[in-house]
């Protein structure tokens, strides 16, 4: 159970989220004219990812299973073109 506890956690480098703060800090001042403090930078960057990551973690799981999927039939498919005419 503790892997897929820790497949659910998303976890952010340091760099990762210095780069995120810069991206809403800068946000902030292009679109909003306003200067945003690093305090609410941190604010908002853990409501993105306690709200808004599970959600796109989860879309790219089934974005995953589609595509795996697919590969799969197509290699059903493949597998039956091996297959020789024993009639001839």
């Amino acid at each position: 159970m503790k892997r897929k506890e820790s497949l659910l956690q998303i976890k952010l480098s340091d760099q990762q989220r210095k780069n995120l703060n810069d991206e809403i800090k800068a946000f902030y001042l292009d679109e909003r004219g306003e200067e945003i403090g690093m305090i609410e930078q941190m604010q908002l960057l853990e409501l993105f990812e306690q709200k808004l990551a599970p959600i796109i973690y989860n879309k790219a799981l089934e974005d995953a299973k589609k595509w795996y999927l697919q590969m799969m039939d197509y290699l059903d498919s493949e597998y039956y073109l091996l297959y020789k005419d024993e009639n001839r």
